[in-house]
């Protein structure tokens, strides 16, 4: 068990969940106030996607990572800052020409998901660790060793600790691949993502066997989707890992009523605290996983 958990929140994700929730963040403006308010009641990191304001869909735009990355740092919290590095690999294709790129494709090159790294430095951003078949349907999501090589070199020149997100063993094989290599800094950072279609499903031994094929010295969070976001914050502390809770993985706190990002962020500490154990505080958190701090050029603030 882990006796000092670092606590992630997820504030809005880049999932069509707008619509169903109005407590979901869309705008910089609202994303950054979420952000604030979940570091306030105990998150030790926010993840941070941003979307369009007209649209509510995800976006990759640099303005809106700027503006909240700019609130939170003016705020009266310092949480950690991950950003996500995702974008930009999402395929859709004709399944009668699957050659034929279809509605919604938004696929681009690995350094091409990076501007917004590049110029905000922050603490850390993502890297998803594989492709996938991304729910039903004909969607998938890209990310090919060739990428990933790419994308890890330019990661470790820029200070940045990458998030290492796997979403099924294949995914954790091909990581412990780039640690190999020397392309991720120790000690390596997991995130193992449970119950996304068609990934891990959210099985406790399956956890736990993915948790015996980390790298010595590895540091991991662990996650679940929607009803078992809660629960699976216990059982990532049990198997020794940290926690990760948030509006892009689940919108309810409990059966019929909708959460918020604070609310959520709450009952983790809650969770955390009733096993015996401390959420560490932002500074803790850059001990625990030596992250670096480090000053962008284009404003001056401290990330």
């Amino acid at each position: 068990m882990n006796r000092k958990v670092v606590l992630t929140c997820a504030v809005t994700g880049a999932g069509d969940t707008a619509g169903r929730s109005e407590h979901v963040p869309v705008s910089p403006d609202e994303i950054a106030a979420d952000a604030i308010a979940a570091a306030r009641a105990g998150a030790s990191v926010i993840h941070i996607h941003v979307r369009d304001i007209e649209t509510t869909k995800s976006s990759r735009e640099v303005a809106y990572y700027r503006e909240v990355v700019r609130q939170i740092k003016a705020s009266d919290v310092d949480p950690v800052i991950n950003l996500t590095a995702g974008m930009g690999g999402d395929l859709i294709l004709n399944p009668q020409a699957p050659t034929e790129h279809m509605p919604g494709t938004d696929l681009i090159n690995a350094l091409d998901r990076l501007p917004h790294v590049e110029e905000l430095l922050p603490e850390i951003c993502t890297l998803d660790c594989g492709s996938l078949n991304f729910g039903d349907g004909s969607t998938l999501y890209v990310s090919t060793p060739d990428m990933l090589r790419e994308g890890s070199k330019r990661i470790q020149t820029l200070g940045v600790r990458p998030e290492l997100e796997i979403f099924d063993t294949g995914n954790l094989w091909f990581a412990n691949v780039l640690v190999e290599e020397g392309l991720i800094e120790a000690p390596p950072l997991f995130q193992l993502c449970m119950g996304i279609p068609y990934g891990a499903p959210p099985n406790p031994e399956l956890l736990h066997t993915m948790v015996n094929m980390l790298p010595e010295g590895a540091q991991f969070t662990s996650f679940a989707l929607g009803r078992n976001q809660l629960p699976w914050v216990a059982q990532s502390v049990l198997a020794g890992g940290h926690a990760r809770v948030g509006l892009e993985d689940n919108l309810y706190l409990s059966k019929g009523v909708k959460a918020t990002n604070v609310a959520l962020t709450e009952r983790a500490v809650s969770i955390i605290e009733d096993l015996g154990a401390q959420v560490a505080t932002p500074e803790e958190a850059r001990q625990i996983w030596r992250l670096r701090v480090q000053t962008p050029m284009a404003e001056g603030v401290r990330l």
